[in-house]
């Protein structure tokens, strides 16, 4: 697959509103000034990997090599340190990946299962990229929610 020049794939505001109606989120922890989608939001100056996150959280972080940072930090904040209620990822449906198996799917071999709520989403989700037409996305895409207390 051709690399993407640009690791920033904004949410289809419809997209958003469907999940902010079923979840009520109330930061966005990857975001841009532009494309904030919570009143409360973190963008890559504020260094989303290095804050606290709190409350009901929307992340569709940067799509690169760092993607497992995020998903790990995603899992900390809610699952470990219960700083967040909640956490819900949009990120590309790579279950080959290393992240996906340490912080995912728990690959026990007497408990193959989800460690978390994951929802793959039907269709390609076409993403916004400034300056381009919105297209659908090359790749499918997942929801990776945590909750605190899983």
């Amino acid at each position: 697959m051709k690399k993407a020049v640009n690791e920033c794939w904004g949410t289809p505001q419809g997209l958003f509103d469907e999940l902010d109606r079923e979840f009520r989120f109330t930061l966005d922890a990857a975001a841009s000034k532009e494309n904030a989608k919570c009143s409360a939001f973190y963008t890559k100056a504020d260094n989303a990997l290095a804050l606290p996150w709190s409350g009901r959280v929307w992340v569709n972080p940067p799509y690169g090599r760092a993607v497992g940072a995020w998903i790990g930090k995603g899992w900390r904040e809610c699952v470990v340190d219960a700083n967040a209620e909640l956490v819900v990822m949009l990120v590309k449906a790579t279950t080959d990946t290393q992240w996906f198996h340490a912080y995912v799917w728990d690959n026990d071999v007497h408990r193959s299962r989800p460690r978390c709520e994951v929802r793959f989403i039907k269709g390609r989700v076409a993403f916004v990229i400034p300056g381009q037409k919105s297209v659908g996305a090359p790749f499918s895409s997942m929801l990776v929610i945590f909750r605190r207390g899983w």
